[in-house]
């Protein structure tokens, strides 16, 4: 089978965790064919953000190009992608700022978050409690912006994170939280390239937690890990949550 109906079919396996995967696939089982109103209700009653439009997607696709098949082959190639994407992940890496041990093979917090930046062919997604005095980094970021890269930042706002990224204006879209009087802050530290790795621990996006102090962290090169924080991390923007807004 050749188009876009394999690819698809992939990108939804690799989107939802195994344990989910059973209710999509029992009604496509079930479906007559990529226009069964059953679909669509399964579609509408799905709480995953932007998982209507994925599926509405791979229908379309199924419709064009293979129209005869039954659901219950589209549930088998669907139950086939997801077994793929259990073969063994890459091991996680560790990742530390300070001092360094013989104890365990690591990197530096500095050059694995530049190594992420300028491995993003699509989108980074960088969410941050505090930033300041990263030259190196928002050199990066405008390198990727240069090359069409899509660059959300996630700040919290009450640390004037944004003043870090004061260069970039235009080049990035940066979120602060809708309700900033309510309590708790955005206090996770992410660097996301695409749906592919992802850089995430203790350090902010500052010289010091960057480089000098102690600082522990991993990176993470499974799509199917990344690609659910990044959905995560993208649906605080959205209106469902209302929890982050641009500025």
């Amino acid at each position: 089978m050749n188009g876009r109906l394999p690819v698809l079919l992939a990108a939804l396996a690799k989107r939802l965790p195994s344990h989910r995967m059973s209710d999509p696939q029992r009604h496509l089982r079930l479906a007559d064919g990529p226009a069964d109103p059953l679909l669509d209700r399964w579609a509408a009653a799905h709480p995953a953000a932007g998982l209507s439009s994925q599926l509405g997607a791979m229908r379309a696709a199924w419709r064009d190009e293979a129209p005869g098949l039954p659901g219950t082959a589209i549930a088998l190639s669907l139950s086939t992608a997801d077994a793929y994407e259990q073969t063994e992940a890459p091991p996680a890496e560790l990742v530390v700022s300070g001092p360094t041990s013989h104890a365990i093979p690591v990197r530096l917090t500095s050059a694995i978050a530049i190594d992420v930046i300028r491995s993003a062919r699509d989108s980074l997604l960088i969410a941050s409690f505090a930033a300041y005095k990263i030259a190196e980094i928002v050199t990066e970021l405008r390198a990727a912006a240069d090359r069409n890269v899509r660059i959300d930042l996630l700040l919290e706002e009450s640390t004037a994170a944004a003043r870090a990224f004061g260069q970039l204006h235009g080049q990035v879209r940066i979120w602060h939280r809708a309700d900033v009087s309510a309590r708790g802050s955005l206090h996770a530290k992410v660097i996301a390239a695409d749906r592919r790795i992802a850089l995430l621990g203790s350090a902010n996006l500052t010289d010091r937690a960057l480089s000098d102090n102690v600082e522990i962290g991993i990176i993470l090169r499974d799509p199917r890990t990344v690609g659910r924080l990044v959905d995560h991390l993208r649906w605080l923007t959205g209106p469902e949550a209302g929890f982050l807004q641009p500025v």
